[in-house]
């Protein structure tokens, strides 16, 4: 991948890998319904089991995580693609699931997806620890829009702290540019703590 048009090949594929919408597919095989219509019309893997699928959330939620952790493992760790031009494709599969041409544009959330990259990153470092974030701030404030920005604000001070690498700073500012916007509607609201308003 040393050539711009390689580069750019591959990015345009990791996106394309990111835009299959695995959740509704799988939604419509497992329940014959169309999980748009569900929970937050999100066409993502919770509202496959919001549809009454158990098991096709479980395979929906293992394909969104790994189509980013393939495409970007592959580019980081195989091919050893180490410097600023891994950072188009990290943000490739993010992009393509949460802008799915599949879908018209309108894709998920992505956070599986995101979630995926940063394995294909870090192996298990960064992506537990943003999961253990996440889980954290959800279960201390609402709207889950405000325990996102949390988790996010308290993966990029990890990243300045214990690793110091300013590409995976890039990275999580663009990606979180992306998981916000989709968030959007939740950040709109008042954030409020879950146990004063339980």
């Amino acid at each position: 991948m040393d050539s711009l048009p390689y580069l750019i090949f591959y990015t345009i594929l990791a996106f394309l890998l990111g835009s299959l919408p695995f959740s509704v597919w799988i939604g419509q095989a497992a329940t014959g319904k169309d999980i748009r219509k569900y929970g937050d019309q999100n066409p993502g893997a919770t509202n496959v089991l919001r549809a009454g699928s158990r098991a096709g959330f479980l395979l929906a939620m293992i394909l969104d995580i790994s189509k980013g952790a393939l495409a970007v493992g592959l580019a980081y760790q195989v091919w050893g693609i180490q410097d600023w031009r891994i950072i188009p494709i990290t943000l490739a599969p993010v992009a393509g699931h949460a802008f799915s041409p599949f879908l018209g544009g309108k894709g998920g959330k992505a956070l599986a997806t995101a979630f995926g990259v940063w394995i294909g990153l870090t192996i298990w470092s960064l992506s537990l620890a943003a999961l253990g974030f996440l889980i954290i701030w959800r279960l201390i404030v609402r709207p889950p829009g405000w325990a996102l920005l949390l988790a996010l604000v308290c993966l990029a001070l990890v990243i300045a702290i214990g690793f110091r690498d300013p590409i995976f700073m890039i990275v999580l500012v663009l990606q979180s540019l992306i998981l916000l916007y989709k968030e959007w509607p939740d950040l709109r609201q008042r954030p409020s703590l879950r146990r004063g308003n339980s």
